[in-house]
């Protein structure tokens, strides 16, 4: 995958392949001088043992292949870039993957299109409870489902085009606004 959105789509999937049914993504594209990114969820979480094996691609609980590569390759661009992989996970409480990447880094890929994975998150997971934090230092914007859910009533499902058209549209145009105001 060339673009972190989509590694960040990646893990938010093994997250509800893991029972999470809320969901935070944080991204920060200068937090003191790196780029991070946070996915915390409430699934069923991993043993201690898992947690420190995870790294190897020939480690997955996953019936269907005998290899599992996103973590195993985020766990290497994040030191090819200066950076690390944080996972932090409690049996029965849910998992906390934290990627961080030195800002500057030649090598880091780019973010991409991070609200079109945010659209097809929603769409394929209309029941998730999914807060959306993007900052860039301290200024930064949230999108929180339980909020269009109030909102919109029985009106808020995210199959709907006119609905995930919205969220897509919002957020590429509060990504701009922060990107605009961070070069002015």
């Amino acid at each position: 995958m060339r673009e972190l959105s989509l590694h960040i789509l990646d893990l938010a999937q093994n997250s509800i392949e893991a029972g999470a049914r809320s969901l935070v993504i944080e991204v920060n594209e200068n937090e003191n001088g790196f780029f991070v990114f946070r996915i915390s969820d409430d699934g069923r979480g991993m043993s201690q043992e898992m947690v420190h094996t995870i790294r190897d691609p020939f480690v997955t609980t996953r019936t269907t292949r005998k290899v599992g590569m996103g973590i195993p390759f985020m766990d290497m661009v994040t030191k090819q870039c200066g950076g690390h992989l944080r996972i932090e996970s409690c049996k029965g409480e849910g998992t906390v993957v934290e990627a961080t990447f030195d800002e500057d880094n030649i090598d880091r890929p780019p973010l991409g299109d991070i609200a079109s994975s945010i659209k097809v998150l929603l769409v394929g997971t209309p029941y998730l409870e999914l807060r959306f934090i993007y900052k860039i230092g301290a200024s930064g914007f949230e999108l929180d489902t339980k909020e269009i859910r109030a909102i919109l009533g029985e009106d808020a499902d995210f199959t709907r085009p006119e609905v995930y058209t919205w969220i897509e549209d919002y957020l590429k145009q509060e990504i701009l606004r922060l990107r605009s105001e961070q070069e002015g």
